[in-house]
Order: structure tokens, then C-alpha cells, then sequence
């Protein structure tokens, strides 16, 4: 069994900046990639943005050149690094584990809000 805990959530003003973390814990003998979805009212759940165990990243469309992954895979954490927040960016962060051979590990999620 696999544990995700995110933190580093909260309310930020519009241009601000947030920085969210990740810890896995449990059965992890193996990964293939760690990343983050989110989910707004009323909305499907999204990716964000995902890095893989050789570093490879990726980024939403609307996130490029603002948001910024990165992973210590030595302790099996994920950071997600938010400047230039906007209004849209307002949402549930959920972090996710994907090992080989399993569905995707979810957390429980961070509230992100960006309110002025």
C-alpha cells in the first residue's frame, strides 16, 4: 500500500507564488513517474504536470513557463513550484504516483486558492 501527503497549499494573492510538496511512503519498489493533477469547481480533474524517474517533464498548456516540477527520488518526494498564479489556477492539487505495473497512486489533495 502506497501514502501520498501533500502540503504546502493555501490562499495567495493573484501574481503570487505557492510551492507545493509531495512525500510517498509505503510499498514503492519501483517508479515511473510522480506529477500532479487538479481538480476546479465544477470541472474535470486535470493534469498538470508530471516527471518521470529520468527526469522528463511536462506541463499543461496553461501552466508552461509558470509552474515548475521537480522530484528527489532518493526520498521519493515531488515539489510543484506555482509563480505567476492566477485566478484559474484556484483548484484541488492532487498528487499522483505511477509505479509500473499499477494504476496511479492518488493523494488527498491541497487546496489552492488565488483570490485578491
Amino acid at each position: 500500500q502506497v501514502q501520498l501527503v501533500e502540503s504546502g497549499g493555501g490562499s495567495v494573492q493573484p501574481g503570487g507564488s505557492l510551492r507545493l510538496s509531495c512525500t510517498a511512503s509505503g510499498s514503492i519498489l519501483a517508479i515511473n513517474a510522480m506529477g500532479w493533477y487538479r481538480q476546479a469547481p465544477g470541472k474535470e480533474r486535470e493534469p498538470v504536470a508530471a516527471i518521470t524517474s529520468s527526469f522528463a517533464t511536462s506541463y499543461a498548456d496553461s501552466v508552461k513557463g509558470r509552474f515548475t516540477i521537480s522530484t528527489d527520488n532518493a526520498k521519493n518526494k515531488v515539489y510543484l513550484q506555482m509563480n505567476s498564479l492566477k485566478p484559474e489556477d484556484t483548484a484541488v492539487y492532487y498528487c499522483i504516483l505511477q509505479r509500473p505495473g499499477f494504476s496511479k497512486d492518488w493523494g488527498r489533495g491541497t487546496q489552492v486558492t488565488v483570490s485578491s
